[in-house]
């Protein structure tokens, strides 16, 4: 700025000519940025100059110098020609003027006022917003063209537009009396604040718009915060018109006949006013302690828009049991409590601005904002109509009320926590409607199963390995009874190895020339077998069974079933039972004989030897299983009788299954001391000498 001679264009400024004042201005705006420079046009006596242009110039004149004006301001310089008289001027042109470039500059003077720390020097009235309320008083229309310019197509005026709102709110929050600062944000959300920041939120306008956008998030969690911090407080009428609007709208006439005809009469209140509405006791003030007034206006909000349901709600209630009524004044605080822990407004304010700092690129700005956290009012009501629809699902009764309250935590979390940036409120609303108790259980037991993977550590672990042992333990004892019971398997001579597995187009293979009937001996040292011409209804004997062989001589089973597909699995073509021959078959191996029939011989080493001098490993039988489900069975009983691994899908699923239900069983049986925390109390030392232990079997509980 060096080129620039500063009392050349102080003088300019005051030109008659609006050409010379112009280009003058239009200078000054891009150099009076500079500390330095503005201290020497400060000191040439500028600064009374350009404020006569800011208060008389028109055009570009105009808009130049209040841009001038607003930068330095914002170097803290020149506030001592900051008065009612410019206020008023400025004013005037956010709620009149059209042009865009005067507005931006306009709106920038009033966000440095109302945003001015308040200085002990400074006269009561000077900055904030107390300094605009005069003006404001001229042109009442102030604050709602000021909302109306947030849907603008300019992009850098709704930015400013925004700003100056956010000046405002945080100005009235910080400075304003306990009962003006509510006055002033209901008035904004009246006009529709919430509604057109929302929208510009979930539009693609991000970019420009990412600062005062993220501001105003803050702001809200600094509002939901300041709401809470407020006790109810039955002394003061605001809270208590309040809470008699509660109790009026639940149509309090409506009670039980036998009530009826004993309080006729009589101008006492019904014995149970307030625990009919869902409260604990009759005193209901303490049970906002919590929550705050926030928990009071939510419920308020829910009873308001949803009078009629409310009241059904509460006569299905009274038609209901006392230990399984829904307390619906409890529901609804703790649906507050679920999302004011949710969107986290107990974080510092400024993380959001400190977010936006960091932020990378569009793709992260999923992450920082959250449209939702606009729309608490509805999502509360949501919450609370969820949380009435899983009590009723679950059947819960009134000790239930945590386990409830935590589902309702989880769906909150799945639904609004998941939901991306430009997904709308209704889509959030239905999900929330329509999300089912049975994925939502679920996802309870894999978060909770996480939970403890992580408190618990390498004591889970173990737990799951000993589960794991015994769940394949458990499928062991099931597969080999299932050889105890015996099965039918076809043997038909007409069967060729590359058939292929059964299928529609393949009915019309032959029946089976015959059946074979096998059967583990109930000492399990044997596995007994005979041929039939035609498979009977009554299972055979052990005694009937003619052919036997020694399981001690058994080397191997080796089977084409497949390791990888489970027994439920087929393709659409395929017949998965049918009293037909199919191309799955179990092979038993072992250091025996075998006759021409491929019968095994029951022990010895048998005709020939293999090289070395051993007996020779032969078939001993072979078996053809009807089903995916059959062949399961007996190839990993066969195998795991002979105390080897199992191997097919259908088994290892079983086991799986079985493993995991033990360890969900054991995860819910455990009892925290808190039943609102998620991670338990590892035991401490304190107090212990060296002997001493701890037992994570102590998990096992109940089932």
């Amino acid at each position: 700025m060096d080129n620039i001679n500063i009392p050349e264009l102080v003088q300019r400024l005051g030109s008659e000519e609006d050409s010379t004042r112009k280009m003058a201005v239009f200078k000054l705006q891009s150099a009076i940025g500079d500390p330095s420079f503005a201290d020497v046009f400060i000191y040439e006596g500028g600064l009374p100059r350009l404020r006569f242009l800011a208060l008389h110039a028109t055009g570009n004149t105009l808009a130049y110098s209040l841009t001038s004006f607003s930068r330095l301001l914002e170097l803290d310089k020149g506030w001592e020609y900051v008065n009612q008289d410019l206020i008023e001027r400025v004013v005037e042109l956010v709620v009149t003027h059209p042009l865009v470039n005067i507005l931006r500059g306009a709106m920038s003077i009033l966000v440095a006022i109302v945003s001015h720390p308040h200085g002990r020097a400074s006269a009561p009235g000077s900055f904030g917003f107390r300094a605009l309320k005069p003006a404001v008083a001229v042109y009442p229309q102030f604050l709602e063209m000021l909302v109306s310019r947030l849907s603008s197509a300019d992009h850098a005026l709704c930015a400013n537009a925004l700003q100056l709102i956010n000046s405002l709110m945080r100005d009235s929050i910080t400075n304003d009396g306990e009962g003006e600062w509510p006055k002033f944000i209901k008035r904004l959300q009246d006009l529709g604040v919430i509604k057109a920041v929302y929208v510009l939120m979930q539009s693609s306008a991000l970019q420009d718009l990412a600062h005062p956008l993220l501001e105003f998030q803050s702001l809200t969690k600094v509002l939901l915060r300041k709401w809470r911090e407020v006790k109810v407080d039955l002394e003061k009428q605001d809270h208590r018109r309040a809470l008699k609007g509660l109790h009026l709208a639940s149509n309090p006439e409506r009670v039980p006949q036998g009530d009826r005809d004993t309080l006729r009469g009589s101008r006492r209140h019904h014995p149970e006013k307030w625990r009919r509405l869902g409260f604990e006791t009759e005193s209901p003030a303490w049970e906002f302690d919590e929550t705050g007034f926030l928990g009071m206006m939510d419920l308020t909000d829910y009873v308001r828009k949803n009078e009629d349901g409310f009241q059904k709600l509460l006569l299905e209630q009274s038609a209901t049991v006392a230990e399984r009524r829904c307390p619906v004044a409890r529901a609804s605080l703790a649906v507050t409590m679920v999302l004011y822990e949710h969107f986290e407004v107990d974080k510092v304010d400024s993380e959001d601005l400190q977010r936006y700092v960091v932020l990378e690129s569009r793709s992260n700005f999923d992450k920082a904002f959250k449209p939702l956290l606009l729309q608490w009012s509805r999502l509360h009501t949501g919450g609370l109509n969820a949380f009435l629809r899983l009590w009723k699902a679950t059947g819960a009764e009134a000790d239930d009320f945590a386990k409830v309250e935590e589902l309702v935590r989880i769906l909150v979390e799945q639904v609004v926590g998941q939901a991306p940036r430009v997904k709308d409120v209704h889509e959030v609303e239905a999900e929330l409607a329509d999300f089912e108790y049975e994925r939502l259980r679920e996802l309870q037991m894999e978060l909770l199963e996480l939970t403890y993977e992580d408190v618990w550590g390498h004591h889970l672990r173990q737990v799951r390995d000993e589960l794991n042992h015994e769940a394949l333990q458990f499928v062991k004892e099931q597969r080999i009874r299932c050889l105890l019971q015996g099965a039918w398997f076809p043997q038909s001579m007409a069967y060729a190895a590359e058939a292929g597995p059964v299928t529609k187009q393949s009915l019309n293979r032959p029946a089976p020339s015959s059946w074979r009937y096998v059967r583990l001996s109930h000492n399990r040292r044997y596995l007994h077998y005979a041929d039939f011409e035609a498979r009977t209804e009554l299972e055979p004997k052990l005694d009937v069974l003619e052919e036997k062989i020694d399981l001690s001589i058994v080397s191997s089973v080796v089977s084409n079933v497949s390791a990888s597909t489970p027994a439920t699995s087929s393709s659409a073509s395929t017949i998965k039972d049918l009293p037909v021959s199919t191309s799955t078959k179990i092979t038993i191996h072992g250091h025996g004989t075998v006759d021409a029939y491929g019968k095994g011989g029951s022990g010895g080493g048998g005709g020939g030897g293999a090289p070395g001098g051993g007996p020779r490993e032969s078939a001993l039988l072979q078996l053809h299983p009807q089903s995916h489900t059959l062949a399961a069975e007996w190839l990993d009983g066969l195998l795991m009788l002979l105390n080897q691994q199992p191997i097919t899908a259908d088994t290892s699923k079983l086991v799986n299954l079985i493993g995991g239900y033990g360890l969900k069983i054991r995860l819910l049986n455990v009892r925290f001391e808190d039943l609102g925390a998620w991670e338990p109390a590892l035991p401490g030392r304190e107090g212990l000498d060296d002997e001493y232990w701890y037992d994570i079997g102590g998990m096992d509980g109940g089932a």
